[in-house]
């Protein structure tokens, strides 16, 4: 079951999405048209799957919610679905902001935060903050490497076992054209133990605002966790590196498709997801992962 996120059907997934919104465009065009499912609806929704007894699932995945009521229903709804698959593996991108020139602020409604505080994150298994919505989470900054493994502990013992924080500005030995996403993936060994893996990525920063880069991260590292369920590195380089090829065509083309000299616009910028198709299922390893 995926919430408002259909990047994954072609990594060999079945899928049934519902759409959180139906809007003509994306919100980063300066008009949008449309409707926005509410908790009632997406009940329905989950009532009719119900009825015919097809509501078993692997993994449900959620992203970008404005709606508390609809939110508080999602996690109605992952409670009942673990209780029919006590595997099922809730992948949740917490969407609530992100920094722009090192300030950070929210674009949801600030009464969601202690909904996906309190609520949501207690019953993620996958989670997928920035660096903001990880500072949200937990009400700590992030300054430096060590805050930002504390912050993601902080993060495992809210109850997800894979935390990855996507993108952050923190400094990159390799200068300031890089980004750092960390990883942490904290399993219980059959004596009770448990044991961390964490990593660190870097890769290049690409000079464009593009729109639906998380909910692509969030279903390529659904898709790649499920390939490779104990090897967070494996999984996020694949995912990185996806990214990385997506981003780098689709600049390619937008300045391509504006002229010399000119800003590329909202259109041009649209994610070239189809042409990428290749990338996507078998990417080229282009950003290696360093285990701490």
């Amino acid at each position: 079951l995926f919430l408002g996120n259909k990047h994954v059907f072609v990594l060999g997934f079945e899928v049934d999405t519902v759409n959180s919104v139906q809007f003509s465009n994306h919100t980063g065009y300066a008009h949008w048209k449309g409707q926005v499912l509410n908790s009632d609806e997406l009940h329905e929704l989950y009532d009719g799957l119900k009825l015919n007894e097809v509501n078993r699932y692997d993994y449900v995945l959620t992203g970008y919610t404005r709606d508390t009521s609809f939110l508080a229903m999602v996690v109605d709804i992952v409670q009942e679905l673990k209780q029919q698959n006590s595997n099922l593996v809730y992948v949740c991108d917490p969407v609530m902001g992100d920094k722009w020139n090192g300030e950070g602020s929210m674009y949801v409604p600030k009464d969601l935060l202690p909904v996906y505080r309190d609520k949501v994150v207690p019953v993620a298994d996958i989670i997928t903050p920035n660096q903001f919505e990880a500072e949200l989470l937990t009400g700590r900054k992030i300054h430096t490497e060590k805050d930002a493994l504390e912050v993601m502990d902080m993060l495992h013992a809210m109850g997800p076992e894979t935390v990855v924080i996507t993108s952050s500005d923190l400094q990159t030995p390799l200068g300031n054209d890089y980004l750092i996403a960390l990883g942490s993936h904290r399993k219980t060994k059959a004596d009770g133990t448990k044991m961390t893996q964490r990593i660190r990525m870097e890769s290049p920063k690409v000079d464009a605002v593009f729109v639906g880069t998380g909910d692509l991260f969030a279903a390529m590292l659904l898709a790649w966790t499920h390939k490779h369920p104990n090897n967070l590195k494996v999984a996020c380089e694949k995912t990185v590196s996806a990214m990385q090829h997506v981003l780098q065509r689709t600049i390619k083309s937008a300045k391509a498709q504006a002229g010399e000299g000119n800003k590329p616009n909202s259109a041009q910028l649209e994610l070239r997801m189809v042409q990428s198709k290749k990338d996507i299922e078998n990417p080229e390893i282009i950003v290696k992962a360093t285990v701490l």
